[in-house]
């Protein structure tokens, strides 16, 4: 294999399919690597970890067909490091290669053959708007867990609804939810659960326009757009029932500014000790006011002007979940919505009902 590029191509394609290659310490040193296959003037990157493939084409002068396993972070790293320009690439052997100006580098390679073989996608393929399914993935995939002693909640819940599509995610502390009306991309009442690993990295790979396609098969989905392929296995497990844990109704009813609320929430939390010290919040009818208390080294308090309807309480949340949902809340304006002290309140835009994060509140004394 043997190929010529401008360096910001070939750092590109090796970057993207890199997010796929494995990290962990356990995995086959092969997996570490980025296949790169060269037909006449298009190259093929892909990187593999047995759950998340991600392959992505780009253009080069072609200068010998073939196929190589490089060390993925370590080439990518080396070719991001040369000067603009153009880079030459070719397997030698056991060695890979890289010379630009007066730049030589030889790197030893992965065999070929211990690569995986690559899923072939299957399903019919139907394709997404990206503008609302990039947003859509901002929103809910923040509120899934990361904690891999709990696949299920790791994933995010594709399912649906009359009118559209729900995404559903929660970690068991908070809960996302985001309807995109007029996508129907699944049968009625069909459902599936795509790892949120899988669906931050599509999230990245979107750009401002245009569409994204999508073929579900049994195990797996493909999500392709532009030049770039994701293949994903799905989880298998029940979700949680979480239309159980939205209230029907609310008696309490903030409306504050968002990005007064965010900013204010973001002072007082640098007194917080860990991540987990709660931020009090005292509603009242001529506003509210924001607490951070830790003992150990003070507090930090900000008064924040809104709109209260309800009775007078004080309720605490995790500093971070309320930042990711305040951030993630579209609009100047969103509603807090609470029924106590103690049970799970909702943050929603003022306008418009497609989007939901909801939050367990903090026991404090």
């Amino acid at each position: 294999m043997k190929l010529r590029c401008e360096r910001d191509v070939l750092v590109e394609a090796l970057s993207t399919a890199g997010r796929a290659t494995a990290g962990r310490s356990g995995a086959l040193p092969v997996l570490s690597g980025v296949r790169l296959e060269t037909r006449g003037d298009t190259l093929m990157a892909t990187g593999t970890d047995l759950d998340l493939t991600i392959s992505t084409e780009a253009t080069v002068t072609g200068l010998d067909d073939g196929v190589v396993v490089a060390p993925g972070r370590l080439v990518t790293d080396i070719v991001r490091a040369l000067d603009p320009g153009a880079v030459t690439v070719e397997a030698e052997e056991e060695d890979l290669r890289i010379t630009s100006g007066r730049s030589v580098f030889s790197v030893r390679t992965h065999p070929a053959a211990d690569f995986p073989r690559l899923p072939t996608p299957s399903g019919d393929e139907v394709t997404l708007p990206v503008e609302g399914l990039a947003e859509a993935l901002r929103q809910v995939v923040r509120a899934a867990s990361s904690e891999d002693s709990r696949p299920i909640l790791t994933g995010v819940l594709m399912a649906a609804e009359e009118g559209g599509l729900r995404l559903v995610s929660t970690d068991s502390y908070r809960l996302a939810v985001r309807d995109l009306a007029g996508v129907g991309i699944l049968a009625a009442d069909q459902k599936v659960l795509v790892p949120s690993r899988a669906l931050n990295e599509l999230g990245r790979l979107l750009g401002g326009s245009g569409e994204v396609s999508l073929r579900l098969g049994a195990h797996d989905a493909t999500f392709r757009t532009g030049s770039v392929s994701l293949t994903t296995r799905l989880i298998e497990g029940e979700f949680p029932n979480y239309r159980q844990l939205i209230p029907a109704s609310y008696p309490n009813r903030l409306v504050v500014g968002r990005e007064a609320f965010l900013e204010a929430v973001r002072r007082v939390k640098l007194l917080a000790k860990d991540p987990v010290t709660p931020v009090r919040i005292a509603l009242a009818a001529d506003g509210i006011q924001l607490a951070v208390i830790t003992p150990d080294w003070g507090q930090a308090a900000e008064d924040v002007d809104a709109k209260y309807e309800g009775a007078e309480m004080t309720v605490a949340f995790n500093p971070t979940y309320l930042i990711d949902g305040l951030e993630a809340v579209p609009g100047d304006e969103v509603v807090l919505s609470t029924l106590d002290a103690l049970k799970p309140a909702t943050l929603r835009p003022v306008e418009g009902e497609d989007f939901l994060y909801l939050l367990m509140p903090v026991r404090v004394s």
